[in-house]
């Protein structure tokens, strides 16, 4: 199914009209550090085969509404906690035994596999990736032989997944970094990464080559064309390969995959490539893109197609936006940062995205900044971004990795993990406008939950469309991307002032179902052929 551009006309005029406007200056939302309080305790450690990945996973494996945490512990084992906050409270967690508790691990990605409708794991290591069937009430084992999934031995640093047609079970994409056997000599060693598709009846078949690698550092399947297909970018470290640059490949059920060239649009772009972030940003129908990397950080934009076929043509806009994020905005230190997950959520509810991402130095590069805090950029009604990590109390001096934006209390407000090499991570609460004393809420919002029947639960590959206000805000349903971490879940939007506003999805496969209203400050259920269900916690 193409991308309908039903009503796109007010919608443009719309979004030109707001760009007019004097813009104003967004609120800052306010973050309290809580980790030591809610019982989160966690290091990532270790040496060369560490100092890339240190992910955080998010995801509610005991239905309550309320998003677990997973950190993953590079030489020590990861650590699991159970969410046990209070709604709207200061937040609170547990640690406990899940069977996912295991060293080597660089990143962590939730998904439903098997279609059984519970969340299972995927913890990229160094050497063996393994998957983890979800048992339910928070427990896991291991499913690698279950299902007939080739782990390898590589360094496996990005992953991605999407439901091909006609399929019930997913293609997962590992993505792999410099031949663990040639360490002594790493440059021009990446290895292929590998695509995996399922098997007739379950399981995987062997995986497929993915050739020429580059080192990847970060993997999204995306629908960057809205053709109703998702392909898959994949974001490399020019650090250590030979000839190589930034990967789309096109990836069709019953096909070979194949990179896409410069004759078909996809220019050569080599970068230190570390995350990707996308999202539709100009009402246009097609996610923008950010390339983390060190030094300035890409923001690419899709040309517009002149009446032929949409053609992977990207403009690097990032300058213009505001979002280059190239040095340290506080600490005094003039060198270039070094940038790694990237999100874009809208934390203070004014209906427009911001940016997080999240900074750190490698290691000892003394070229590159050591003081490197992460960034909290605010989406202004310009279509520009504003920092706000000072203000907003996210400033620091430690080395991030991986992070997430996402909901740990249900208050509709965005909370903050950090994962940081070599030191603990980090946790903090968003208190809106207001203190850890006294948070205050920021704007409206509303949040929901995708689901189908079988297979494909949490429809990936949907596309959720909220019409408020005179705008309509698209969100791609997408697992991977980041760097290192991955969340699935509840979907938020911020609202702004408004009370009421109107849902719609694109269904994968190609089904659109009716706006429907829903009301703001709401959580709900979003099923095929189904009015949309408000959704209250046991």
């Amino acid at each position: 199914m193409r991308f309908r551009r039903t009503g796109a006309a007010l919608l443009l005029a719309a979004t030109a009209a707001t760009a007019a406007e004097s813009p104003r200056e967004p609120a800052v939302a306010h973050f309290v550090d809580e980790t030591a309080a809610a019982g989160i305790f966690s290091r990532f450690e270790g040496d060369w085969e560490y100092m890339v990945g240190g992910g955080v996973a998010a995801f509610d494996c005991d239905d309550d509404g309320l998003p677990e945490l997973l950190f993953t512990g590079g030489v020590n084992k990861a650590r699991f906690f159970k969410n046990q906050s209070p709604r709207g409270g200061s937040l609170q967690f547990k640690e406990t035994r899940s069977g996912l508790e295991t060293p080597s691990a660089l990143g962590a990605y939730p998904i439903d596999i098997d279609g059984d409708g519970r969340l299972d794991l995927v913890l990229l290591r160094v050497g063996e990736t393994v998957l983890y069937r979800g048992l339910g009430e928070c427990r896991f084992e291991r499913a690698n032989e279950a299902w007939k999934f080739e782990g390898g031995n590589q360094w496996n640093t990005a992953f991605s997944a999407t439901w091909e047609a006609g399929q019930a079970w997913p293609t997962l994409a590992i993505g792999t970094y410099i031949d663990r056997t040639r360490q002594d000599e790493p440059w021009g060693t990446c290895t292929p990464n590998r695509l995996y598709r399922p098997a007739p009846g379950g399981g995987y078949l062997p995986p497929v080559e993915l050739k020429p690698g580059f080192c990847a550092l970060s993997m999204l399947f995306t629908d960057w064309g809205r053709s109703g297909v998702q392909d898959l970018r994949i974001s490399n470290d020019r650090e250590y390969y030979k000839g190589g640059q930034e990967q789309l490949w096109r990836v069709r059920s019953g096909e070979a995959p194949r990179a896409y060239t410069a004759t078909e649009g996809w220019a050569p772009l080599q970068i230190w490539g570390m995350g990707i972030a996308g999202h539709d940003l100009d009402g246009d129908g097609y996610p923008s893109y950010v390339l983390t990397s060190m030094a300035d950080n890409k923001l690419q934009k899709l040309e517009p197609p002149a009446g032929g076929p949409v053609r992977p043509v990207y403009r690097d806009v990032a300058f213009a936006r505001g979002t280059t994020a190239h040095r340290p905005y506080v600490g005094g230190d003039v060198h270039p940062s070094t940038a790694w997950h990237a999100q874009f959520e809208d934390v203070n509810n004014d209906g427009l995205a911001d940016l997080f991402i999240v900074k750190g130095n490698v290691g000892g590069m003394a070229e590159f900044a050591m003081i490197d805090p992460n960034n909290l950029l605010l989406g202004r009604s310009d279509s520009r971004f504003v920092e706000s990590g000072q203000q907003a109390g996210i400033a620091g001096a430690r080395r991030g990795r991986g992070g997430l934006l996402v909901d740990l209390n249900g208050d509709g407000l965005l909370d903050m993990a950090v994962v940081n090499h070599r030191d603990k991570v980090q946790v903090w609460r968003n208190v809106g406008g207001g203190a850890a004393a006294s948070p205050r809420p920021m704007g409206r919002w509303v949040e929901f939950r995708p689901l189908q029947p079988e297979g494909n639960r949490d429809a990936v590959g949907a596309w959720i469309e909220v019409r408020a206000a005179g705008r309509v805000q698209r969100r791609e349903i997408t697992i991977g991307g980041g760097h290192a971490s991955g969340q699935l879940g509840w979907v938020h939007f911020g609202l702004g002032e408004a009370r009421q506003a109107q849902v719609r999805v694109l269904w994968p496969g190609g089904a659109a179902s009716d706006w429907a209203p829903v009301a703001a400050d709401t959580r709900y259920v979003l099923q095929p052929q189904k009015a949309p269900s408000t959704w209250k916690p046991k």
